[in-house]
């Protein structure tokens, strides 16, 4: 897949193509089936896909400190993407220059100028341009003037009974923030996850024979609700099963929020300064300070134990 940032970097002999522009944090099943639908629609039209989005967030410039926690970095993003069969990925940088465009001029300057869209595939709620004051409506009207077709995908309802609920990035943050990570893998389709470079930290685990990743994550990152998680650590493309802490530590009062993952069975891994990402599974127990070095002992075990079952049962399903 091609990666492009700035339309300077589109190539100049770019011919015609299928795109879908927005947001997609967390590229979720809403997501997936608007770019897979571009996907199928480009190869069916013989010309490559395009996904557009932006950097930053549109609403950190907008509106200055609202930045919403963040379901995936960009590079997670373009590999979701490129597993969908997308051809490139053009990530705008979101100024306040760029945010005054009218609908019409970021039709012209984006889609006909340097992308040459045949076709443009959105969800109903697409919102685009100044104000964000254009809709499908305004980009189809101006498809008959600049010859490319608009296809608007509706988005599947969460859960087996609809509930009128759609798959949307804001309900997964919500979902995280709770802890609630079989509702968030239910729209994302996958387990959440949270990625960083592993730090060193207080050394506490491995001290109680359990060292974990300490994982220093990006700013605006959505991290789980503070607790125990069973999930699995990703390094260097190898998955292990983990038990995760998110949390200040309270048995050693402790005031960071961080992100700790413990490999499960795994001795003597060397993490410190690489990238690493942390899957989510499923909540385990609140984070609790006990009276003794004993009790917290114990209920490690318990949590490493359960974290282990859960993830092998999920791999059993897969």
């Amino acid at each position: 897949m091609q990666r492009w940032r700035g339309l300077e970097d589109i190539p100049q002999d770019w011919g015609r193509s299928v795109v879908t522009i927005g947001s997609y944090d967390g590229v979720h099943r809403g997501h997936q089936l608007i770019i897979g639908r571009a996907v199928a629609t480009a190869r069916a039209l013989g010309v490559p896909s395009v996904v557009v989005t932006f950097d930053p967030h549109p609403s950190e410039v907008v509106r200055p400190g609202s930045h919403p926690p963040i379901l995936a970095p960009y590079d997670r993003r373009a590999e979701l993407m490129a597993g969908l069969g997308v051809d490139a990925l053009l990530i705008l940088p979101f100024t306040a220059e760029f945010s005054q465009l009218s609908p019409a001029d970021f039709i012209v300057k984006v889609l006909v100028d340097k992308l040459h869209a045949k076709a443009v595939i959105e969800g109903p709620n697409f919102r685009f341009g100044h104000r964000a004051a254009g809709n499908v409506d305004f980009l189809r009207e101006l498809g008959s003037t600049y010859d490319y077709e608009v296809e608007v995908v509706d988005l599947v309802e969460r859960g087996a009974a609809g509930g009128g609920v759609p798959f949307s990035s804001t309900l997964a943050r919500k979902l995280v923030a709770e802890g609630d990570m079989e509702g968030a893998a239910e729209i994302l389709g996958r387990p959440h996850r949270v990625e960083g470079v592993v730090v060193r930290g207080a050394q506490r685990g491995r001290e109680l024979g359990y060292p974990t990743a300490n994982v220093e994550t990006p700013p605006h990152t959505a991290i789980p609700a503070d607790g125990v998680y069973a999930g699995w650590l990703t390094a260097g493309g190898e998955r292990m099963p983990a038990a995760i802490s998110v949390g200040t530590n309270v048995q050693f009062d402790a005031t960071e929020r961080t992100v700790e993952a413990y490999a499960i069975d795994r001795i003597g891994l060397d993490l410190y300064g690489m990238h690493v990402g942390v899957d989510f599974l499923a909540y385990v127990r609140g984070m609790a300070k006990f009276e003794s070095l004993d009790g917290l002992l114990e209920a490690i075990a318990d949590d490493v134990k359960r974290a282990r079952v859960l993830t092998d049962a999920y791999d059993m399903e897969r």
